[in-house]
């Protein structure tokens, strides 16, 4: 290439050798332009900063990817507890909905209770003083209409006395009369015994009706010894 070269500058420089002129001769070719090299270089720079901005681009876009996923991954689980609570809060006033009528229906019941022992224990005290105006106006009546005969076998006045033979039996064949004839005087005495026992079982016996007391009452006049029936035996066992 060097030959080439100097072939061109004879063509071009037909003096004389020897003669000297002020044009200078270029420089030989030592390698690739200088130019070339910067332009490769700067486009190889620019191609760098390209890619390192398209990496950061990258890197910033997984970033933000990542953050949003982390976000939305917060805010489900804020979603999922705030759910609970609101769950929990439903589960609590359904609890203290429920414990409130329970607490209305057991305050019902026992009102409705205690009014039905209350209506119960009425009408058991207006039966009791019924029963006791009855007994009441029986006794009354039975003192006002019905008069109490005298028992001869203890009163005796003085002016019966006997004085004589025959007053004494005229007097024993009275007595002889009454106690053959008891049942005249049951009514009276049966009176007087009821008003002087009746209290006395209604207190031995609270829980007992007006008709289960006065069966008691039968029963014990049965056996009393002022039962009219009761002294004629006393009488004619004593003869």
């Amino acid at each position: 290439m060097a030959s080439c070269f100097r072939g061109a500058e004879e063509e071009v420089s037909p003096e004389p050798s020897g003669a000297t002129t002020g044009v200078a001769m270029p420089k030989k070719f030592q390698g690739e332009n200088s130019k070339s090299a910067a332009a490769r270089a700067r486009k190889a720079d620019a191609k760098a900063a390209a890619d390192a901005k398209k990496q950061q681009e990258l890197e910033d876009a997984l970033w933000q990817e990542s953050d949003k996923h982390v976000l939305k991954k917060g805010q489900r689980k804020d979603e999922r507890e705030k759910k609970r609570l609101d769950a929990l809060e439903r589960k609590r006033e359904n609890q203290r909905l429920l414990d409130e009528e329970d607490s209305k229906l057991k305050g019902k019941q026992s009102r409705e209770k205690l009014a039905k022992v209350t209506r119960a224990q009425i009408e058991q005290n207006l039966d009791r003083e019924q029963a006791l105006k009855e007994t009441e106006k029986k006794v009354e009546k039975s003192h006002l209409e019905t008069p109490l005969e005298e028992n001869i076998n203890h009163i005796i006045p003085e002016e019966d006395s006997a004085r004589t033979i025959e007053d004494a039996i005229a007097m024993l064949s009275t007595k002889e009369d009454l106690d053959r004839h008891p049942e005249r005087r049951m009514k009276a005495a049966y009176t007087v015994f009821e008003e002087a026992n009746m209290s006395r079982l209604k207190m031995e016996n609270p829980n007992m009706r007006l008709s289960q007391l006065k069966q008691q009452l039968k029963k014990e006049w049965a056996k009393s010894p002022e039962n009219p029936l009761n002294q004629r035996f006393v009488t004619y066992n004593s003869k």
